[in-house]
């Protein structure tokens, strides 16, 4: 089983709770007092919602009506571990439901309706769902039997330069790991220029661990096999922004690998964000 490279213990703080009188998606519900509530720590595929020109993604409607069987019309308690309240007013929390008290995001990752969805303010919890996620894509359970929401390879340049802008797993080798100024960077491959990649700026380098200027856990991962998740941009090639260890997991590690710290070169094409 792969493991988060370093995740938080699971502690939460009670909110008052509710009854859900609608469910907006696979993974929004709104209460009967007029809260709006944000399944913190995952994400369903998204509707529409009245958005011009989007476009729905797979199974939308199938996570929807998963969330609503579990939790439309219940009592449920509304626990927060991290930042409680999002930019569109929404209340970021774990949503308990019914008498048994189920974990509504444990459920859904568990049933394949959802993929864990974390962020450096709200990463608490995160172990627990990315088993559970783990299980369900092994069976192939919801989005996991559908090949928009595979496991994407690190190799495979030419599908992630047609995805940029999506929310990606991707799995693959590290070639190296490297410091350069102000970014630590995951290569996979020897051609840094145009491979996949993985940056971490140096202010959020500390959340993964101890070791200094580069935690120690990132040091070992040359050589080894890790799968990241994230926002893919491009930046000299597809990229993905670690900004919390949630977010990558280790499928095998090598042992400790040798590490390059170095400063980028006068006028040298992506020193900076590559």
């Amino acid at each position: 089983m792969p493991g988060a490279a370093r995740a938080e213990p699971c502690a939460m703080r009670e909110l008052p709770g509710g009854t859900v009188e609608e469910v907006i998606d696979g993974d929004t519900a709104r209460l009967a007092d007029g809260r709006e509530i944000r399944f913190v720590g995952i994400q369903a595929p998204k509707l529409a919602l009245g958005r011009k020109g989007f476009m729905p993604w797979p199974l939308a409607e199938e996570a929807r009506a998963a969330a609503a069987d579990l939790l439309l019309g219940k009592e449920v308690a509304l626990r927060v571990d991290g930042r409680s309240v999002d930019r569109h007013g929404r209340v970021l929390a774990h949503i308990f439901a019914g008498e048994e008290k189920i974990w509504a995001q444990r459920a859904l990752v568990g049933q394949g309706w959802a993929r864990v969805y974390s962020f450096a303010d709200n990463h608490g919890c995160t172990l627990e769902l990315l088993e559970a996620e783990e299980a369900a894509r092994r069976a192939l359970r919801g989005i996991w039997a559908h090949p928009f929401y595979a496991v994407r390879s690190a190799d495979d340049l030419k599908k992630l330069e047609g995805l940029t802008g999506s929310f990606q797993l991707v799995e693959g080798a590290v070639a190296d790991v490297s410091l350069v100024k102000s970014k630590l960077y995951l290569n996979f491959s020897r051609n840094w220029r145009r491979d996949f990649t993985v940056t971490i700026t140096k202010r959020d380098l500390r959340r993964f661990g101890p070791g200094r200027p580069v935690p120690e856990m990132l040091k070992a991962l040359k050589g080894g096999v890790v799968r990241v998740r994230g926002w893919l941009r491009d930046r000299n090639g597809p990229e993905i922004v670690l900004t919390h260890p949630e977010q990558i997991e280790i499928l095998m590690l090598p042992g400790a690998g040798q590490m390059r710290v170095e400063e980028a070169q006068p006028g040298e094409e992506g020193a900076e964000n590559r």
